[in-house]
């Protein structure tokens, strides 16, 4: 497993970008595949994006298409989550997951290490 540590949540205004940061301990970052998720207030975490440990392959959730880009560097043992267009329904906690093998994944149960979250505010 691996320690993963985000960054970069704040708050920001309607229309505002954030970029969120998750660094990953250890040596074999590029064997894992990374997600995004996140959890608003009283609801359950919810997915966000995935890219493979190649960077080839990526998924979003249908709310975020076209405002999200996931990408990583495998050198710097970070995943990023540029986020545009903020709108206020993006406030949450957002949660860096990391997991192995071969597919691509959605769903929680295939990430076996989580950061702590970071917060993000969209403010109207």
């Amino acid at each position: 497993q691996v320690q993963l540590v985000e960054s970069g949540g704040g708050l920001v205004q309607a229309g505002g970008s954030l970029r969120l940061s998750c660094v990953a301990s250890g040596r074999t970052f590029s064997s894992y595949y990374m997600g995004w998720f996140r959890q608003a207030p009283g609801k359950e975490r919810e997915f966000v994006a995935f890219i493979s440990w190649s960077g080839i392959s990526t998924l979003y959730v249908d709310s975020v298409k076209g405002r999200f880009t996931i990408s990583r560097d495998n050198a710097k043992n970070t995943v990023y989550l540029q986020m545009n267009s903020l709108k206020p329904e993006d406030t949450a906690v957002y949660y860096c997951a990391a997991g192995q093998g071969s597919y691509i994944a959605n769903t929680e149960s295939r990430f076996g290490s989580w950061g702590q979250g970071t917060q993000v505010t969209v403010s109207s």
